[in-house]
């Protein structure tokens, strides 16, 4: 059996397990994905035990994206955006990849949205936020990265061109003039809270919300209300997870099979 897993804290309300084994069901895959949910003084025994343990690859998420870098071979994608979010330990030495760019990319490509032009708002600049900014910037976007510690939008907004940094209180006139909006911060996640004040939504934005415990957020909520198209956060997860699998498998994920395991939970 083939041992795959998630490794982060908190992992609790991860359904990245209900994902990836529905797709090994469907595949009549012998596998199994766990989660890990290790203090970061753990981290460094953990990913450099993992092969003698007897897993396969691992997904990366908060607060650990940056942290493992210093622990496996990251690709040329992983390095340029500073954050891991999948490990395969096919290899002898472990490869860091980073998904989220192909998941992000892919949740706008769904709904049929041009990035090219546009302008962005990103909110937050943590694991997702990088790899968010860097994608939206690649695709011809004018990104613009809001972070509550302002040091770190500005540290971000150095390395992503065509991009400029900002703190939260500069959120409501930025949206005014955007054409894309995207929460990738955990706030919302379990609360009816949000970041954005909702008068600032308006009918021209695409909304996305990273998080999808709930599915629909407070932030999502609003941006219906105001005529804004929606990309909740079961997309983003979805297709940076399908990617993760080929990574791992070689296999073609069976996205629809894993979109309807995790809409079967929310």
């Amino acid at each position: 059996m083939q041992t795959f897993g998630l490794i982060g804290n908190p992992v609790g309300h991860s359904l990245s397990p209900v994902m990836h084994q529905a797709a090994y069901s469907h595949l009549h895959m012998d596998a199994n994905y766990i989660t890990l949910e290790p203090d970061i003084s753990d981290l460094k025994k953990i990913i450099t035990g993992a092969p003698q343990n007897g897993i396969s690859g691992l997904n990366v998420t908060i607060p650990f994206k940056q942290d493992v870098l210093s622990y496996v071979k990251p690709n040329k994608l992983a390095k340029r955006i500073g954050a891991i979010n999948t490990i395969d330990f096919s290899e002898k030495t472990p490869i860091g990849y980073n998904t989220d760019v192909a998941g992000s990319r892919r949740s706008f490509e769904h709904y049929g949205v041009n990035l090219s032009g546009k302008n962005s708002v990103v909110i937050g600049a943590g694991g997702a936020g990088r790899a968010m900014a860097f994608m939206l910037s690649d695709e011809g976007s004018n990104v613009s990265i809001v972070n509550r510690t302002e040091s770190k939008s500005r540290s971000l907004s150095a390395s992503v061109p065509n991009s400029a940094s900002y703190g939260l209180s500069d959120l409501a006139e930025l949206i005014q003039d955007a054409d894309i909006l995207v929460n990738t911060t955990s706030v919302g996640m379990g609360a009816d809270i949000s970041l954005v004040p909702a008068t600032s939504l308006h009918s021209d934005l695409v909304v996305m919300d990273a998080v999808y415990r709930p599915l629909e957020t407070r932030l999502i909520r609003d941006a219906k209300a105001s005529g804004a198209l929606t990309i909740d956060g079961v997309w983003m997860l979805l297709y940076q997870g399908a990617e993760s699998f080929e990574i791992w498998t070689g296999k073609d994920a069976p996205v629809e099979i894993m979109n309807e395991a995790v809409r079967s939970q929310l």
